[in-house]
């Protein structure tokens, strides 16, 4: 057998100790409050509930040590981690003594020996790589749909989940997802199309998806309303249909041909100038032009709303349900509000001191002026933005208003073969604090009297691409 067969093997061995659980007893499933995890908790709820069982559900940001000394004291026997725990073994191992313990992950694990108690799902552990071939809710939809035929019909959420979690590339996905994918497109969930690889195509005008597109970069469009409206009038292509703004999937297929023409013109001094193309994945039960039609779309609602506190309304949408689905859009809409006000706050407000920009990286204190759970999201923003050179690593960080400070850690451009979360457990190593993520979006939760401390160490280690310079 292979890496991959003796990874499911030990998936249907781990799934015939989770049957021997008597029905009667409620089990607490734990998930991350990413589009992964809720995608994972949406699969593992649905698995619970064809199967008749009694479960208590919570969504964490983090899986910290007072997070779990709060779980360990609950008056539960059995627990199911989806999308963490894989990077707390020695805690939860030390925490949940007596307790039966399954974890469904695909972070990088600890290597500790686990006692009889705990069963470890993880890619990992059979030189798999879980950072790229499958994601959280992958696991977890290995795991169930053998428990339950029907949880092959919500494969497509695992492709939703690792799109969320960028295991996407250029040339599609690697084994595991790829035949997740299979399955899905099987059981006419999702399809495939060759399209441009740009976000919005469902909800947005035209002109704002290519003003917001910075992956690809399309030279004198990205970052300019009035560039994108007059590339568009340059090669033909309406702006408008009436008084309405037309979006990407208005476009004829005349129409697509001259705007993929003219972005492809406008790169040519780039090095892949036709990579604007690739795979779309369209999902057939969603309408045309809602925020759930296109799989990348769907993931930016999860993480708004995990980002927002409302994960259950995320995991409602993944089952289907029609008055959730209705209410996340809601929430969407928030979730930009949230975002508008972080940038317009790193732009205006974050010149008294907020900002340290050194030689190859930058570091963003935003203390209370950003919310905990959106920081992450700044990051990557700010990360894809056109105002930083290739690789510069930014760093942000952001007060959770519990005595926590949430940070994270991105690099700019397509990235050099940097591990992000060595180079956050470095810190946490030195300074305290609890690592985790991957190897291309990494961060930490460290207590708020840390925050000084952690910076000038983050100077020390980010600083070796270069001297820093303050801003005043």
């Amino acid at each position: 057998m292979d890496k991959y067969d003796h990874f499911k093997e030990h998936v249907a061995i781990s799934l015939e100790r989770f049957k021997e659980i008597d029905k009667k007893e409620t089990i607490r499933l734990v998930s991350h409050l990413d589009a992964d995890g809720i995608c994972a908790a949406a699969i593992m709820v649905k698995a619970l509930n064809t199967d008749n069982r009694k479960y208590s559900l919570s969504i964490v940001q983090q899986l910290t040590e007072e997070v779990m000394q709060g779980l360990s004291k609950e008056p539960y026997n059995y627990f199911v981690f989806t999308d963490l725990g894989s990077g707390q073994l020695s805690s939860i191992k030390k925490m949940f003594v007596g307790k039966q313990v399954l974890i469904l992950d695909h972070h990088q694990p600890e290597k500790i020996k686990l006692t009889n108690n705990i069963v470890h799902v993880n890619p990992h552990l059979f030189g798999i790589d879980g950072g790229k071939e499958i994601c959280g809710s992958g696991v977890v939809y290995l795991f169930a749909r053998s428990l339950n035929k029907k949880i092959d019909d919500l494969a497509h959420i695992a492709i939703i989940g690792a799109i969320g979690d960028i295991q996407e590339g250029g040339d599609g996905f690697l084994q595991l997802n790829k035949e997740i994918l299979s399955n899905a497109v099987k059981k006419k969930k999702i399809k495939v199309i060759k399209g441009l690889r740009i976000f919005g195509a469902q909800t947005r005008p035209l002109h704002k998806v290519l003003e917001y597109c910075t992956d690809p970069y399309i030279p004198g469009v990205s970052g300019s309303e009035s560039g994108a409206i007059q590339f568009l009038q340059q090669i033909g292509v309406p702006v408008k249909n009436g008084k309405e703004w037309r979006k990407l999937v208005h476009l004829d297929e005349e129409e697509i041909k001259k705007l993929v023409s003219g972005i492809i013109m406008r790169r040519l001094k780039e090095d892949s100038p036709e990579d604007v193309l690739g795979n779309v994945y369209i999902l057939n039960d969603e309408k045309k032009e809602s925020p759930f039609r296109d799989a990348k779309e769907f993931s930016t609602l999860l993480n708004a709303c995990g980002r927002l506190d409302k994960a259950s309304l995320g995991i409602g949408a993944c089952l289907g349900d029609k008055k959730t689905k209705e209410r996340a859009i809601k929430n969407l809409r928030g979730y930009k509000r949230e975002i508008i006000n972080a940038i317009n706050w790193y732009k205006d407000g974050s010149k008294g001191g907020g900002v340290i920009n050194g030689d190859g990286y930058m570091i963003i204190n935003a203390g209370s002026n950003v919310r905990g759970s959106i920081i992450g999201t700044l990051a990557s923003i700010i990360s894809k933005s056109n105002d930083l050179k290739d690789n510069t690593l930014v760093m942000s960080m952001a007060d959770m208003m519990n005595g926590m400070y949430k940070v994270s850690l991105r690099i700019s451009g397509r990235g050099k073969d940097v591990d992000l979360r060595d180079v956050v457990k470095k810190l946490t190593d030195k300074v305290g604090g609890e690592a985790g993520g991957h190897m291309f979006a990494a961060g930490a939760m460290i207590k708020e009297e840390m925050v000084d401390d952690f910076i000038k160490e983050a100077k020390r280690v980010l600083g070796k691409y270069g001297i820093e310079e303050v801003i005043h």
